[in-house]
């Protein structure tokens, strides 16, 4: 086998995005506003500020803003594991047979084992910004949860992670990798919050869902002073961190001489695909080039292909902005064994 080009290709250190790109501004449809679920009217940035950091609501609420700066000190974090890696799948080539190029963008090189580091810094370094005391989040497999403690750890902010009870049980290590990063850990539902008493009552011995696990989080953060709710995945802000996975994927691409023509993406809550796809996606709306994007979801949870598309819930509590997506519906529980991640 004779590989001219090499197994992985790396960006120099110069070279890590100094920008995260916002494919909203490109967007001539824009996405649907996240509605009050009691007047069923567009979030207000200072309704959107009892649960979220001040700034990362104007991430969120921006529209417009094709680039945001990335801050010195998240650039420099950022050093610590980027750029990562976009690899030759030389050898699944030849399994295949195929003469297709296969690359792949790997972002499991830092502690939480994935891309979640990439936001996760971003969000805890507002947090810190604003003066807050911590943040209350929700995780499945655990890897989010401990992207945020660490990045919690690093700026010494309070970390409250609900973990989805299956997950909990399973992943004792995960958990306990939070912990060691100084976090609490509790397994959702939960006794600790009204929403998790509720949830047990009406669902006795259920092992939890990340909807479950959020309604927790939102609880406890709008009822403590000086706390905010972050997460993983979903939302605009967490999108325009994660960009920097497909900005480093495009420029190794570039160096390389290539032109992606498929770009391929598993799909959940989105901040992978999205992450990978948004500065290819920015040029195939601009209409300078072409690419076809497929998602591949499971198909234990399949919201894209047997989703409704409508504003629903993004918890199973009730208390978060309702959102417009491919829903299966905000009280759907996936099997235990694939409920944690």
């Amino acid at each position: 086998m004779s590989e001219k080009i090499p197994y992985k290709t790396y960006l120099d250190e110069k070279e890590i995005p100094t920008a995260w790109y916002n494919v909203r501004a490109d967007m001539k449809n824009k996405p649907a506003p996240l509605l009050n679920p009691g007047t069923h009217q567009p979030m207000t940035a200072e309704e959107l500020s009892v649960v979220f950091c001040d700034e990362l609501v104007k991430q969120e609420l921006d529209n417009d803003t094709a680039y945001f700066p990335i801050p010195e000190e998240i650039q420099n974090f950022y050093k610590m594991y980027r750029p990562s890696p976009l690899v030759r799948a030389y050898f699944l080539e030849k399994k295949l047979g195929t003469p297709a190029k296969i690359y792949y963008k790997f972002e499991g090189n830092n502690t939480s084992g994935s891309h979640k580091l990439n936001s996760a810094i971003a969000q805890a370094y507002y947090a810190k910004k604003q003066g807050l005391k911590g943040v209350t989040t929700e995780t499945g497999a655990g890897q989010w949860g401990t992207a945020l403690s660490m990045a919690c750890s690093y700026f010494d902010l309070d970390c409250k992670v609900f973990m989805v009870k299956v997950s909990y049980e399973q992943k004792p290590f995960r958990r306990e990798v939070m912990r060691t990063y100084g976090a609490s850990v509790t397994p959702s539902p939960s006794t600790t919050t009204n929403i998790g008493k509720a949830i047990l009552e009406k669902h006795p011995g259920t092992t939890g869902s990340l909807g479950c696990a959020i309604s927790e989080a939102v609880e406890v953060a709008v009822g403590s002073e000086g706390y905010r709710y972050v997460l993983g995945s979903v939302l605009n802000q967490v999108l325009l961190h994660q960009s920097v996975i497909g900005l480093e994927t495009k420029a190794a691409l570039d160096k390389l001489g290539e032109k992606a023509d498929i770009i391929i993406g598993c799909a959940g809550g989105g901040s992978n695909l999205g992450g990978l796809i948004s500065p290819f996606m920015g040029e195939k709306l601009r209409g300078e080039a072409d690419y076809r994007i497929i998602a591949v979801e499971p198909a234990s949870c399949p919201s894209f292909t047997r989703g409704k598309y409508a504003y629903d819930f993004c918890d199973t509590g009730m208390v978060c902005p309702l959102a417009k997506m491919y829903t299966l519906g905000s009280d759907f529980i996936p099997a235990p064994n694939h409920a944690g991640g």
